[in-house]
């Protein structure tokens, strides 16, 4: 057990990070159960304390009688230089256990740019880096999360990996681990991972070799062991009405990013935006029942105390149901004084009878997400949103009372030009004399948000070579020189993060020793501004003979092997190709849930469909 010494926590800014103890919280004897699984976030305590994914396996495993699972965070830089000045290695919020004599270490992978943390994690809780240098005294290693599904330029630092919704498999794994100790560990660790290899949905990178061609494209990905399938596809909760939800979350000592309650209304989404990775990984949608809905809300009000709750999916105002359920919980919960919130409302679906109901008992400002600068990229992307439909929201918000409105857009799309640039200026514009023309007067302030597109794996962009560095700086800089007004203030992410986010998204094997050097540079918190190291990453790259060009702004093939083929979200390839070529024909594609099937592939190969409870009585 690791002592936590108080000179340490008086040295450190945020002592609350690591003192665990934290309200409903599970603390049980390690020794009275079978397994111990420690679930990690590789980055700093208030952002993975608010990670949904983690909370629903932490309540899973902990479920369980043979079961201990526990969480760990990745300390700030002035708690590892205390730990490695004092020799104290990575541990457990629980028991304060060394996270070495756990038995399983699972990392959710969230964002390319926090695997150098991932490395900086193993390292300090004394654990051997590369998978091939750990035997079975060690844990064993195990990532999950979007990011999982390209997982090869992390091959070389875990055991396995698990794809898609992991409420199921996560009981299967623990149940083949409880096994495996159970026989005294009989043929070591590679007959753990046979085991685990016969999972549906779990990846052992080990057990796949790659070959290249002579221009560093892939040849062929091939399994060499019989327990190893050729194409590992991805688990699904078909029914999540039914599925297991934290109702008893613990409880923060500080303020975390989302310090509130995250009521997950569905999962997946039907309206095909080209650029988006979620909407691939977690289709076909399915809702849970509003009756549920209102059930898991009392008991999570109920167990936290909490005033503030978001109702969260990945566009929440589609929920079937929602002005009923939002009537419902503001209904439920008026006499606890909770609030109820959406985190970003689709211009299409802006309603400001339901802006107005949500904001009943704390009014804030308006999100937007056009995307895109003029309906031509709009059309490009499928967003399916039109600026009559921006204009509409924002006169209706600013005949309601709003006076602020943000707005997000990406800049480096497929086929965009200057125009579709300068006309993100434009309708930062236009906000402005909406407000003039419904109040008379000046007065609206708008915010305008520029993200550097990143093209992900899995979706129809995926072929697209990104835009360089110097031509996200060039567009970057004309919309500084467009926006002047006052009122409009402009942010954008750093160019190099993005490009960097973009290398590894789309990388293969070879990045794992890029990875390595860079970490062993000093490479950490890479998505932090102030810690991501553009030169040292360029180093480790020239020092491992890899060009990162290659990865991020090459335009791929039709038929190029991609390193990420022969993991399935369900989605055909074949059909994210022919949805690149309809994006550069401008033509769309409607939503599967309301309009024709797209034939996307993933109902029939899943086995599973839509779940949708509008007018049904749930």
């Amino acid at each position: 057990m690791v002592i936590l010494e108080p000179t340490v926590l008086n040295r450190v800014a945020k002592p609350g990070r690591y003192t665990g103890q934290e309200w409903n919280s599970v603390r049980k004897d390690p020794s009275s159960v079978d397994l111990t699984f420690a679930l990690a976030f590789p980055d700093v305590y208030e952002v993975g304390m608010s990670n949904l994914g983690l909370k629903i396996l932490y309540h899973i495993l902990n479920q369980r009688q043979d079961t201990l699972a526990e969480r760990v965070y990745a300390p700030w830089v002035d708690m590892e230089d205390e730990m490695r000045r004092s020799g104290m290695p990575l541990y457990t919020l629980e028991t304060f256990r060394p996270v070495r004599e756990i038995d399983a270490f699972g990392f959710t992978l969230q964002y390319e740019m926090s695997y150098s943390n991932i490395l900086n994690m193993l390292d300090l809780a004394g654990i051997p880096l590369l998978s091939s240098q750990r035997s079975e005294e060690y844990p064993i290693i195990i990532g999950g999360g979007p990011c999982a599904f390209n997982a090869e330029p992390l091959v070389d630092f875990f055991d396995c990996f698990v794809l898609g919704e992991s409420e199921e498999s996560i009981e299967e794994i623990a149940d083949c681990l409880i096994r495996w100790k159970r026989g005294r560990k009989q043929g070591g660790k590679p007959a753990l991972l046979r085991e685990l290899a016969g999972i549906d949905g779990v990846y052992v990178p080990s057990f796949y070799e790659v070959s290249y061609h002579l221009d560093g494209t892939i040849s062929w990905i091939e399994p060499l062991q019989p327990e190893a399938k050729p194409r590992i596809v991805k688990r699904i909760v078909k029914d999540l009405d039914q599925a297991p939800f934290p109702t008893h979350p613990v409880l923060p000592y500080l303020e975390i990013v989302h310090d509130r309650i995250m009521l997950e209304l569905f999962r997946g989404c039907t309206r095909g935006c080209r650029f988006c990775q979620a909407g691939t990984i977690y289709r076909p949608v399915r809702e849970r029942r509003p009756k549920t809905l209102r059930r898991l809300a009392q008991e999570i009000v109920d167990s936290t105390g909490y005033n503030e709750m978001s109702l969260i999916s990945l566009s929440s105002a589609d929920y079937s149901c929602l002005r009923d359920l939002v009537s419902a919980l503001q209904a439920d919960m008026s006499a606890q004084q909770v609030s109820v919130s959406l985190p970003s409302l689709r211009i299409d679906s802006f309603s400001v009878e339901l802006a107005n109901q949500l904001q009943k008992v704390r009014k804030s400002g308006l999100t937007f997400a056009p995307e895109a600068g003029t309906q031509r990229l709009r059309d490009v992307i499928n967003k399916g949103v039109t600026e009559e439909n921006l204009e509409e929201a924002v006169r209706s918000a600013f005949q309601a009372g709003w006076s602020s409105v943000k707005l997000y857009f990406m800049i480096g799309l497929p086929t965009e030009t200057e125009e579709d640039v300068r006309g993100i200026a434009r309708l930062a514009y236009r906000v402005l004399d909406i407000y003039k023309e419904v109040k008379g007067r000046r007065g609206a302030t708008v915010n305008v948000s520029i993200s550097s597109f990143v093209p992900k794996p899995h979706t129809p962009f995926q072929w697209f070579g990104q835009n360089s560095i110097e031509m996200i700086e060039e567009k970057q800089a004309l919309l500084k020189s467009l926006l002047k007004d006052k009122n409009i203030s402009l942010h954008w992410h750093d160019a190099p993060v993005s490009f960097m986010e973009g290398v590894f998204a789309r990388g293969d094997r070879k990045l794992g020793r890029v990875l390595m050097e860079a970490w062993q540079r000093g490479a950490k918190y890479d998505g932090w501004s102030e810690h991501f190291k553009y030169d040292v990453w360029l180093a480790a790259f020239e020092a491992a003979g890899v060009d990162p060009h290659f990865y991020a702004n090459r335009e791929r093939q039709a038929g190029e092997v991609l390193p990420w083929d022969h993991l399935s979200t369900g989605v055909d390839k074949a059909f994210m190709y022919r949805e690149y070529e309809k994006a550069l024909e401008e033509q769309g594609t409607v939503d599967c849930r309301r309009g024709q099937c797209g034939v996307c592939g993933v109902c029939p190969g899943l086995g599973v469909a839509v779940v949708d409870w509008e007018g049904a009585n749930a």
